[in-house]
């Protein structure tokens, strides 16, 4: 309709993926109200343009991609608020649905047959979310994903503070795990990996890292680190439209 800008029709498992791994990392501050949702924008990866959705919280981010449905291209970019990403979810279970999304300046629709979801957008200004993501970081490490989420699971739950760090000591080919709680004791995890640079020891909040590797859709996670200070990435496999940043912490 006219007070769009955009329509575009998308497939239900399109944009499940879309929002399904970046919702995520939505900042729940409401001091920094243009984080409390996910920004949706036409984007530029690798010389051909995709339908891309960001989110950040400051600590960690998503950044995910998928191709870009016909009629796409002129969208305006939107941040679509937290309670609208959790409606939309309803409408995007069956994959055989297409969903008719309309966009303007303000305001996003989704439609299916019978349902249709309108929501006003955040009126903000998304930051450049290009600035976080290192491009640098050259220390890989590769580890079965389930596997990783289970071993952080297991010795984060020795403590029972919310924001506890887990320590990933590094060598060739091995990951410790590890979490030191004043009030609960410690505990420690060995897990065989492929990594082949030299000896690094970093700190994450658990549930962060809990949280990246449980999008993992692939049986490896690929970690790439930079120093124990820098943030570091995280895709799947050797997939590059789905990236995630976590910023690391003292431990």
């Amino acid at each position: 309709s006219s007070e769009y800008s955009s329509n575009f029709s998308a497939p239900a498992p399109l944009l499940r993926r879309l929002f399904d791994k970046s919702k995520f990392a939505i900042s729940t501050e409401e001091t920094r109200y243009y984080l409390n949702g996910v920004y949706m924008h036409v984007a530029d990866a690798d010389g051909s343009q995709v339908l891309r959705c960001v989110a950040t919280d400051g600590h960690r981010l998503a950044r995910i991609d998928a191709p870009l449905p016909d009629g796409a291209g002129d969208m305006p970019g939107v941040i679509v608020p937290r309670k609208t990403v959790g409606e939309l979810r309803k409408l995007l279970d069956d994959d055989d649905m297409v969903i008719a999304v309309s966009v303007s300046e303000t305001k996003v629709r989704f439609a299916t047959p019978d349902i249709t979801l309108t929501s006003k957008v955040i009126d903000g200004t998304f930051p450049d979310y290009s600035r976080v993501i290192p491009t640098g970081n050259t220390r890989k490490l590769e580890v079965d994903a389930a596997e990783f989420a289970q071993a952080v699971d297991r010795v984060a739950t020795v403590s029972s503070e919310r924001s506890r760090a887990v320590k990933l000591a590094l060598d060739e080919d091995r990951l410790v795990l590890s979490v030191n709680a004043p009030d609960s004791g410690a505990a420690e995890e060995e897990l065989a990996v492929a990594y082949g640079d030299e000896h690094l020891e970093i700190g994450f909040n658990a549930k962060y890292l809990l949280e990246i590797a449980s999008q993992v859709d692939r049986e490896n996670a690929v970690f790439l680190f930079n120093s124990a200070a820098d943030p570091t990435l995280m895709r799947e496999g050797n997939d590059l439209s789905a990236v995630y940043v976590v910023m690391p912490m003292r431990v």
